[in-house]
């Protein structure tokens, strides 16, 4: 029986994988709610379809050396006419390890690439408390993590930069 070469071709044994790598550890709604002020009455079948609101928010906190929590919070509502057909909030959050990251990425990473991993579990727990509020399940269209991660650090670049204009004192 002839020896296999290992995976490097040299004979040595394989060096720890380096990659870069995102592990989810765990992921679980720390909070939902689902309210549906106006029934029986809001159930009833409407002329024109609702006004949808949807914020989106993320936040993350540092655990451990290479672990994080980060948390993807889902607002809306529902209003036809001004009259709050349902609302809902959910906050999803996931404990997530980076490895062989670069500490220049690693923002970015946790920032856009855990709650882009949430997304599809929030989005179902919202699909079906909508459903089970008694209207069709609300399928929340896809969201573009690196947009709203640009938006925020525009956002908090403003607000620096207006603490330390030439009118700060």
């Amino acid at each position: 029986m002839a020896d296999t070469p290992a995976p490097n071709g040299n004979g040595a044994a394989p060096a720890e994988d380096q990659s870069p790598a995102i592990n989810a550890l765990a992921q679980y709604a720390k909070d939902l709610s689902f309210e549906n002020p106006n029934a029986p009455r809001s159930l009833q079948p409407q002329e024109s379809g609702p006004q949808i609101n949807i914020q989106v928010n993320v936040n993350a906190k540092q655990l451990a050396e290479a672990d994080f929590e980060v948390e993807l919070t889902l607002e809306g509502d529902a209003k036809i006419n001004n009259e709050v057909l349902f609302a809902f909030e959910l906050n999803y959050a996931g404990i997530f390890r980076m490895r062989n990251i670069p500490q220049d990425q690693l923002h970015p990473a946790v920032m856009i690439e855990c709650p882009r991993l949430l997304f599809p579990f929030a989005r179902q727990i919202i699909a079906e408390a909508v459903r089970n509020g008694g209207f069709p399940p609300l399928y929340i269209d896809p969201i573009d993590f690196v947009g709203l991660y640009r938006q925020k650090a525009f956002e908090a670049q403003n607000q620096q930069a207006g603490q330390t204009g030439p009118l700060a004192s």
